[in-house]
Protein backbone atom coordinates (compact mmCIF):
# COMPACT_ATOMS: atom_id res chain seq x y z
CA UNK A 1 0.00 0.00 0.00
CA UNK A 2 1.65 3.32 -0.98
CA UNK A 3 -0.97 6.59 0.29
CA UNK A 4 0.05 9.93 -0.65
CA UNK A 5 -1.04 13.42 0.66
CA UNK A 6 -0.24 16.67 -0.03
CA UNK A 7 -1.10 19.88 2.00
CA UNK A 8 -0.66 23.75 0.70
CA UNK A 9 -1.12 26.93 2.04
CA UNK A 10 -0.38 30.16 1.46
CA UNK A 11 -0.81 32.17 5.06
CA UNK A 12 1.46 34.57 5.17
CA UNK A 13 1.99 33.97 9.02
CA UNK A 14 4.54 30.56 9.16
CA UNK A 15 2.64 29.05 12.34
CA UNK A 16 -0.81 29.25 10.58
CA UNK A 17 0.57 27.80 7.89
CA UNK A 18 1.91 24.73 8.65
CA UNK A 19 -0.92 24.28 10.82
CA UNK A 20 -3.42 24.78 8.04
CA UNK A 21 -1.22 22.32 6.22
CA UNK A 22 -0.51 20.03 8.78
CA UNK A 23 -4.76 19.82 9.26
CA UNK A 24 -5.28 18.96 5.29
CA UNK A 25 -1.95 16.15 5.75
CA UNK A 26 -4.03 14.76 9.06
CA UNK A 27 -7.71 14.82 7.20
CA UNK A 28 -6.56 12.77 4.06
CA UNK A 29 -4.32 10.02 5.99
CA UNK A 30 -6.77 9.38 8.56
CA UNK A 31 -5.15 7.63 10.70
CA UNK A 32 -1.99 6.53 8.75
CA UNK A 33 1.21 7.11 9.94
CA UNK A 34 3.81 8.81 7.20
CA UNK A 35 7.15 7.76 6.98
CA UNK A 36 8.75 10.23 4.68
CA UNK A 37 7.79 13.48 3.31
CA UNK A 38 8.90 16.82 1.03
CA UNK A 39 8.75 20.57 2.18
CA UNK A 40 8.16 23.77 -0.53
CA UNK A 41 8.24 26.67 0.69
CA UNK A 42 8.76 30.55 -0.33
CA UNK A 43 11.70 32.78 0.97
CA UNK A 44 10.06 34.83 3.85
CA UNK A 45 8.88 31.91 6.16
CA UNK A 46 10.21 31.00 9.75
CA UNK A 47 11.43 27.72 8.68
CA UNK A 48 12.39 26.41 12.16
CA UNK A 49 9.25 27.01 13.55
CA UNK A 50 7.64 25.12 10.62
CA UNK A 51 10.20 22.01 10.90
CA UNK A 52 9.44 21.95 14.32
CA UNK A 53 5.81 21.42 14.25
CA UNK A 54 5.78 18.87 11.06
CA UNK A 55 8.82 16.72 14.19
CA UNK A 56 6.12 17.31 16.69
CA UNK A 57 3.03 16.03 14.59
CA UNK A 58 5.34 12.93 12.75
CA UNK A 59 8.26 12.17 15.09
CA UNK A 60 10.90 10.93 13.20
CA UNK A 61 9.77 11.58 9.80
CA UNK A 62 12.44 11.04 6.82
CA UNK A 63 11.93 14.96 5.41
CA UNK A 64 13.68 16.97 3.21
CA UNK A 65 12.77 20.12 1.10
CA UNK A 66 13.73 23.10 0.17
CA UNK A 67 13.24 27.11 -0.77
CA UNK A 68 11.31 27.85 -4.27
CA UNK A 69 11.01 30.71 -6.89
CA UNK A 70 7.09 29.87 -6.54
CA UNK A 71 5.36 26.60 -5.29
CA UNK A 72 2.69 23.88 -7.32
CA UNK A 73 0.21 21.81 -5.94
CA UNK A 74 -3.38 19.54 -6.87
CA UNK A 75 -4.39 21.87 -3.45
CA UNK A 76 -3.64 25.40 -5.02
CA UNK A 77 -2.47 25.07 -7.70
CA UNK A 78 0.79 27.92 -8.80
CA UNK A 79 1.52 30.05 -5.68
CA UNK A 80 4.25 32.74 -5.13
CA UNK A 81 4.21 32.76 -0.84
CA UNK A 82 3.41 29.47 0.15
CA UNK A 83 4.27 26.14 2.05
CA UNK A 84 3.18 22.95 0.42
CA UNK A 85 4.01 19.54 2.29
CA UNK A 86 3.84 16.04 0.86
CA UNK A 87 3.86 13.00 2.50
CA UNK A 88 4.54 9.29 1.93
CA UNK A 89 2.50 6.33 3.58
CA UNK A 90 3.62 2.73 2.75
CA UNK A 91 4.23 -0.59 4.20
CA UNK A 92 5.82 -1.65 1.01
CA UNK A 93 8.07 1.09 -0.08
CA UNK A 94 11.05 2.14 1.96
CA UNK A 95 12.13 5.88 1.68
CA UNK A 96 15.01 7.12 3.71
CA UNK A 97 16.79 10.86 3.87
CA UNK A 98 20.24 11.82 3.81
CA UNK A 99 21.87 14.84 3.89
CA UNK A 100 25.60 16.14 2.90
CA UNK A 101 26.75 19.62 4.12
CA UNK A 102 29.30 22.15 2.73
CA UNK A 103 29.00 20.88 -0.96
CA UNK A 104 31.09 23.78 -1.70
CA UNK A 105 33.83 22.84 0.10
CA UNK A 106 34.09 19.12 -0.82
CA UNK A 107 31.28 17.89 -3.62
CA UNK A 108 32.50 14.33 -3.49
CA UNK A 109 32.41 14.05 0.73
CA UNK A 110 28.89 15.54 0.66
CA UNK A 111 27.68 13.44 -1.59
CA UNK A 112 29.06 10.52 -0.15
CA UNK A 113 27.41 11.49 2.75
CA UNK A 114 24.32 12.26 2.09
CA UNK A 115 23.65 8.42 -0.14
CA UNK A 116 25.51 6.14 2.87
CA UNK A 117 23.26 8.21 5.22
CA UNK A 118 20.08 7.55 2.91
CA UNK A 119 20.76 4.02 2.28
CA UNK A 120 21.34 3.13 5.68
CA UNK A 121 21.07 -1.04 5.70
CA UNK A 122 19.99 -1.23 1.94
CA UNK A 123 21.94 -1.99 -0.69
CA UNK A 124 22.32 -0.04 -3.83
CA UNK A 125 21.10 -2.42 -6.17
CA UNK A 126 17.50 -2.03 -4.16
CA UNK A 127 17.27 1.98 -4.84
CA UNK A 128 14.41 2.50 -8.02
CA UNK A 129 15.22 6.49 -7.81
CA UNK A 130 16.56 9.49 -5.84
CA UNK A 131 15.04 12.71 -5.56
CA UNK A 132 17.44 15.89 -4.46
CA UNK A 133 16.58 19.32 -3.70
CA UNK A 134 20.60 20.58 -3.59
CA UNK A 135 22.09 24.16 -2.77
CA UNK A 136 22.39 26.47 -5.75
CA UNK A 137 24.34 29.29 -5.46
CA UNK A 138 27.34 28.50 -3.72
CA UNK A 139 28.68 25.26 -5.98
CA UNK A 140 28.28 23.97 -9.76
CA UNK A 141 25.62 22.23 -10.29
CA UNK A 142 27.04 19.91 -12.79
CA UNK A 143 29.65 18.89 -10.32
CA UNK A 144 27.72 18.44 -7.37
CA UNK A 145 25.41 15.77 -9.66
CA UNK A 146 28.50 14.46 -11.33
CA UNK A 147 29.49 13.78 -7.92
CA UNK A 148 26.14 12.47 -6.97
CA UNK A 149 26.21 10.19 -9.92
CA UNK A 150 29.41 8.78 -8.56
CA UNK A 151 27.94 8.23 -5.10
CA UNK A 152 25.29 6.22 -6.74
CA UNK A 153 27.86 3.93 -8.81
CA UNK A 154 25.47 5.57 -12.27
CA UNK A 155 22.91 2.79 -11.65
CA UNK A 156 19.82 5.40 -10.36
CA UNK A 157 17.75 7.86 -11.97
CA UNK A 158 18.02 11.30 -9.86
CA UNK A 159 14.76 13.62 -10.24
CA UNK A 160 14.44 17.21 -8.90
CA UNK A 161 15.26 20.57 -8.07
CA UNK A 162 18.03 23.43 -7.50
CA UNK A 163 16.32 25.45 -4.59
CA UNK A 164 15.81 28.74 -5.34
CA UNK A 165 15.25 32.11 -3.54
CA UNK A 166 12.70 34.36 -5.49
CA UNK A 167 14.87 35.59 -8.17
CA UNK A 168 17.27 37.23 -5.46
CA UNK A 169 20.58 35.05 -6.13
CA UNK A 170 21.75 35.88 -2.62
CA UNK A 171 20.96 32.64 -0.06
CA UNK A 172 18.62 29.65 -0.38
CA UNK A 173 18.20 27.00 1.76
CA UNK A 174 17.88 23.52 2.45
CA UNK A 175 16.00 21.12 4.72
CA UNK A 176 16.74 17.64 6.13
CA UNK A 177 14.23 16.79 9.42
CA UNK A 178 14.37 19.27 11.59
CA UNK A 179 17.32 21.11 10.10
CA UNK A 180 17.44 24.46 8.50
CA UNK A 181 20.69 23.95 6.15
CA UNK A 182 22.51 26.07 3.33
CA UNK A 183 25.65 24.83 0.90
CA UNK A 184 24.19 21.40 1.67
CA UNK A 185 22.84 18.26 -0.63
CA UNK A 186 19.27 16.62 0.66
CA UNK A 187 18.15 13.79 -0.68
CA UNK A 188 15.63 10.91 -1.10
CA UNK A 189 16.36 7.42 -1.58
CA UNK A 190 13.52 4.94 -2.83
CA UNK A 191 13.47 1.34 -2.45
CA UNK A 192 10.87 -1.34 -2.31
CA UNK A 193 8.06 -1.54 -4.47
CA UNK A 194 7.39 1.30 -6.24
CA UNK A 195 6.92 1.86 -9.83
CA UNK A 196 7.37 5.48 -11.86
CA UNK A 197 7.66 7.18 -15.07
CA UNK A 198 9.16 10.79 -15.97
CA UNK A 199 9.47 13.24 -18.86
CA UNK A 200 11.42 15.85 -19.57
CA UNK A 201 10.55 18.83 -21.94
CA UNK A 202 11.54 22.29 -22.80
CA UNK A 203 9.37 23.59 -25.49
CA UNK A 204 12.75 25.27 -27.28
CA UNK A 205 13.40 24.47 -30.61
CA UNK A 206 17.04 24.90 -32.07
CA UNK A 207 17.20 27.15 -35.36
CA UNK A 208 20.26 27.93 -37.09
CA UNK A 209 23.71 26.70 -37.46
CA UNK A 210 25.42 24.32 -34.61
CA UNK A 211 28.93 25.68 -33.10
CA UNK A 212 31.51 23.96 -31.51
CA UNK A 213 32.46 25.61 -27.80
CA UNK A 214 36.23 25.42 -27.69
CA UNK A 215 36.95 27.70 -24.66
CA UNK A 216 35.34 27.21 -21.30
CA UNK A 217 35.68 27.98 -17.76
CA UNK A 218 32.82 25.87 -15.66
CA UNK A 219 29.95 28.09 -16.68
CA UNK A 220 31.67 30.99 -18.76
CA UNK A 221 32.21 30.28 -22.50
CA UNK A 222 34.83 32.70 -24.05
CA UNK A 223 34.66 31.01 -27.68
CA UNK A 224 32.72 29.16 -30.05
CA UNK A 225 34.08 27.74 -33.25
CA UNK A 226 37.39 29.81 -32.31
CA UNK A 227 35.44 32.72 -32.08
CA UNK A 228 34.59 35.53 -28.94
CA UNK A 229 31.11 33.91 -28.00
CA UNK A 230 29.11 36.80 -28.64
CA UNK A 231 29.36 36.40 -31.97
CA UNK A 232 27.74 33.13 -32.32
CA UNK A 233 24.48 35.08 -30.90
CA UNK A 234 24.76 38.15 -32.77
CA UNK A 235 24.64 35.99 -35.98
CA UNK A 236 21.12 35.52 -35.25
CA UNK A 237 20.31 38.19 -32.44
CA UNK A 238 22.26 41.45 -34.00
CA UNK A 239 22.92 43.55 -31.55
CA UNK A 240 20.19 42.08 -28.91
CA UNK A 241 22.32 40.78 -25.71
CA UNK A 242 21.78 36.90 -24.75
CA UNK A 243 18.81 36.67 -23.19
CA UNK A 244 16.59 33.97 -21.48
CA UNK A 245 14.48 33.83 -24.61
CA UNK A 246 17.23 31.95 -26.36
CA UNK A 247 18.88 29.59 -24.36
CA UNK A 248 21.68 27.04 -26.11
CA UNK A 249 21.22 23.83 -26.94
CA UNK A 250 23.76 21.84 -25.98
CA UNK A 251 24.49 18.31 -27.05
CA UNK A 252 26.96 16.09 -25.74
CA UNK A 253 29.31 12.79 -26.71
CA UNK A 254 27.48 12.57 -30.24
CA UNK A 255 23.52 12.49 -28.00
CA UNK A 256 20.98 13.55 -30.54
CA UNK A 257 19.51 14.68 -27.52
CA UNK A 258 19.81 17.79 -26.04
CA UNK A 259 19.65 20.02 -22.73
CA UNK A 260 19.33 23.78 -22.23
CA UNK A 261 21.64 26.16 -20.93
CA UNK A 262 20.19 29.35 -20.60
CA UNK A 263 22.63 32.85 -20.42
CA UNK A 264 22.65 34.83 -16.95
CA UNK A 265 22.41 38.11 -18.51
CA UNK A 266 24.90 39.30 -16.54
CA UNK A 267 27.44 40.28 -19.93
CA UNK A 268 28.52 42.73 -21.83
CA UNK A 269 28.98 42.38 -25.43
CA UNK A 270 32.16 43.83 -25.68
CA UNK A 271 33.59 41.41 -23.43
CA UNK A 272 33.01 38.73 -25.76
CA UNK A 273 32.40 36.02 -23.01
CA UNK A 274 28.68 34.54 -21.85
CA UNK A 275 27.92 33.54 -18.51
CA UNK A 276 25.35 30.53 -18.39
CA UNK A 277 23.25 28.93 -15.38
CA UNK A 278 25.28 25.79 -15.44
CA UNK A 279 28.48 24.55 -16.88
CA UNK A 280 29.39 23.42 -20.32
CA UNK A 281 31.71 20.78 -21.42
CA UNK A 282 34.33 22.02 -24.11
CA UNK A 283 34.02 20.42 -27.00
CA UNK A 284 29.98 20.37 -26.72
CA UNK A 285 28.11 20.78 -30.00
CA UNK A 286 25.46 24.25 -29.60
CA UNK A 287 22.94 25.23 -31.01
CA UNK A 288 20.76 28.66 -30.47
CA UNK A 289 17.38 27.90 -29.46
CA UNK A 290 13.27 29.48 -29.82
CA UNK A 291 10.19 29.31 -28.42
CA UNK A 292 6.79 31.14 -28.08
CA UNK A 293 4.36 31.27 -24.86
CA UNK A 294 2.54 28.42 -26.35
CA UNK A 295 5.53 26.04 -27.47
CA UNK A 296 6.55 26.60 -23.77
CA UNK A 297 3.50 25.82 -21.99
CA UNK A 298 2.97 22.95 -24.68
CA UNK A 299 6.18 21.44 -23.25
CA UNK A 300 4.76 20.74 -19.62
CA UNK A 301 1.62 18.86 -21.54
CA UNK A 302 4.41 16.77 -23.29
CA UNK A 303 6.38 16.10 -19.93
CA UNK A 304 3.84 14.38 -18.22
CA UNK A 305 2.75 12.62 -21.17
CA UNK A 306 5.85 11.43 -21.72
CA UNK A 307 6.22 10.65 -18.28
CA UNK A 308 2.07 8.52 -18.71
CA UNK A 309 3.99 6.68 -21.68
CA UNK A 310 6.79 5.72 -19.17
CA UNK A 311 5.09 4.60 -16.49
CA UNK A 312 4.25 0.69 -16.24
CA UNK A 313 1.03 -0.43 -17.71
CA UNK A 314 0.70 -3.09 -14.88
CA UNK A 315 0.70 0.02 -11.82
CA UNK A 316 -1.63 2.96 -11.63
CA UNK A 317 0.21 6.56 -10.57
CA UNK A 318 -0.45 7.53 -7.11
CA UNK A 319 1.00 11.30 -6.97
CA UNK A 320 3.22 13.50 -9.11
CA UNK A 321 5.95 15.85 -8.80
CA UNK A 322 7.06 18.64 -10.95
CA UNK A 323 9.72 21.09 -11.49
CA UNK A 324 9.97 23.41 -13.90
CA UNK A 325 12.28 26.69 -14.33
CA UNK A 326 12.48 29.91 -12.25
CA UNK A 327 13.19 31.68 -16.36
CA UNK A 328 9.96 29.49 -17.39
CA UNK A 329 7.92 31.89 -14.77
CA UNK A 330 9.88 34.80 -15.70
CA UNK A 331 8.77 34.59 -19.38
CA UNK A 332 5.24 33.32 -18.50
CA UNK A 333 4.56 36.15 -16.08
CA UNK A 334 1.32 36.34 -15.73
CA UNK A 335 0.02 32.69 -18.10
CA UNK A 336 2.55 30.86 -15.06
CA UNK A 337 -0.77 29.59 -13.40
CA UNK A 338 -1.34 27.96 -16.75
CA UNK A 339 1.77 25.47 -17.17
CA UNK A 340 0.24 23.57 -13.90
CA UNK A 341 -3.56 23.60 -15.50
CA UNK A 342 -2.28 22.37 -19.10
CA UNK A 343 -0.20 19.31 -16.89
CA UNK A 344 -3.27 18.52 -14.66
CA UNK A 345 -5.72 18.54 -17.57
CA UNK A 346 -3.56 15.27 -18.77
CA UNK A 347 -4.48 13.34 -16.08
CA UNK A 348 -7.15 10.32 -16.28
CA UNK A 349 -7.83 11.23 -12.55
CA UNK A 350 -6.98 13.95 -10.00
CA UNK A 351 -3.41 12.71 -8.00
CA UNK A 352 -1.75 14.15 -5.15
CA UNK A 353 0.06 16.56 -6.84
CA UNK A 354 3.52 18.88 -5.86
CA UNK A 355 6.65 20.86 -7.45
CA UNK A 356 8.18 24.24 -7.61
CA UNK A 357 9.77 26.30 -9.18
CA UNK A 358 13.55 25.57 -9.25
CA UNK A 359 17.05 27.59 -10.01
CA UNK A 360 17.66 24.64 -13.05
CA UNK A 361 15.83 20.80 -12.94
CA UNK A 362 17.28 17.23 -12.70
CA UNK A 363 16.29 14.68 -14.26
CA UNK A 364 17.97 11.83 -16.66
CA UNK A 365 17.87 13.00 -20.48
CA UNK A 366 14.37 11.79 -22.30
CA UNK A 367 15.96 9.53 -24.69
CA UNK A 368 18.90 8.20 -22.86
CA UNK A 369 20.34 6.32 -20.48
CA UNK A 370 22.30 8.70 -18.74
CA UNK A 371 20.86 8.77 -15.08
CA UNK A 372 21.97 12.46 -14.10
CA UNK A 373 21.46 15.62 -16.07
CA UNK A 374 21.12 19.50 -14.56
CA UNK A 375 18.93 21.39 -16.77
CA UNK A 376 17.70 24.94 -17.49
CA UNK A 377 14.24 25.89 -18.58
CA UNK A 378 13.06 22.46 -18.81
CA UNK A 379 9.83 21.11 -17.02
CA UNK A 380 10.40 17.56 -15.46
CA UNK A 381 7.49 15.51 -14.46
CA UNK A 382 7.95 12.28 -12.21
CA UNK A 383 4.79 9.77 -11.65
CA UNK A 384 5.03 7.68 -9.21
CA UNK A 385 2.81 4.35 -7.63
CA UNK A 386 2.89 1.18 -5.84
CA UNK A 387 4.52 -1.44 -8.32
CA UNK A 388 2.34 -4.67 -9.17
Amino acid sequence: MLKVVVGHSNDPDSGEAITDVLAQCQDQLAGDLPQAGILLAAVDFEYDLVLEAIERTYPGLELIGGTTDGEISSVMGFEQDSISLMLFCSDTVHIRAGIGKQVSHNETAAANTAIAMALGDRQLDEIQFAITLPESLTASAVVVLQALEQALQGRVPVFGGLTADQWRFKQTHQFYKTEVCTDSLPVLLFSGAIAFGYGVASGWQPIGKTGTVTKVTNNIVYEIDNRPAIEFYQTYLGNRPPSLEYPLAVYEAGNTSFYLRATSGSDRPEDGYITFFGDLPEGAIVQLTEANRNEILSASELSIKQAIERFPSTSTPQGALYFSCCARRQILGSHTKEEYSVAQACQEQPLPEMGFYTNGEISPLFETQERVCFHNETFVTLLFGEAV
